[in-house]
């Protein structure tokens, strides 16, 4: 039989745990190869709009859907996405994908995170001429129930999906990791379009060459 000490010791200890606000993280996963400031515009302003406490830049090991032969080490990315990070507050990088190692799937992930972090409540944030792939994703019926998903808008993608999806506006930024793969093979200036520390990684490790 529970005493009155204990029924109202629990009680108390439920409370507590329900007063308790999660902490809000967003995260921004992708290969980074390379990272460049549209990664930064968009994590800024998700941030900014749907008042994250955190944005955590997620790089994967082994993209599934991405060319092998196209991805450097996933090392090498790291150390970019550190280097485009480090001067905000809010940002910081998460390296359990990378950790684990083979093909990255955001679902494995997120039952990662959720059983390290049961006091987060996560945002996976994609673009929008992603969201029409997400009944694709592996375990898609699952993952919604671990994560909220933010769609950037995109110009010519439609903002349907037979998931719940969370919209944000961002500022176009026109600039890809092929861009920058191109403009550094062709020698040409990436100022401008990567922060100034990837800009001296790639250079000192003279990356995208070949």
């Amino acid at each position: 039989m529970v005493n009155v000490y204990e029924r109202t010791n629990t009680q108390t200890v439920e409370l507590l745990a329900t007063s308790i606000q999660k902490k809000r993280v967003g995260i921004l996963g992708g290969t980074f190869n390379p990272p460049h400031l549209g990664h930064l515009v968009i994590a800024d302003q998700v941030a900014d709009q749907l008042e994250l406490d955190e944005v955590l830049f997620m790089p994967d090991a082994t993209p599934p859907h991405v060319d092998k032969k196209l991805a450097i080490d996933a090392k090498d990315r790291a150390k970019m996405v550190a280097a485009s990070i480090h001067d905000n507050l809010k940002f910081n990088l998460e390296l359990s994908e990378i950790m684990r190692g083979g093909v990255s799937y955001t679902y494995d992930t997120m039952v990662e995170l959720k059983r390290k972090h049961p006091e987060n409540d996560y945002y996976f944030i994609i673009g929008g001429d992603m969201v029409a792939y997400l009944p694709k994703w592996h375990q898609i019926e699952e993952l919604v129930k671990l994560v909220k998903f933010v769609g950037v808008r995109r110009e010519g993608f439609a903002i349907e999906s037979p998931f719940p999806v969370i919209w944000v506006d961002v500022p176009k930024i026109d600039i890809s990791s092929t861009l920058i793969r191109q403009k550094v093979k062709d020698h040409q200036s990436i100022h401008y379009l990567v922060a100034p520390g990837v800009e001296q990684y790639i250079k000192e490790h003279q990356l995208y060459l070949g």
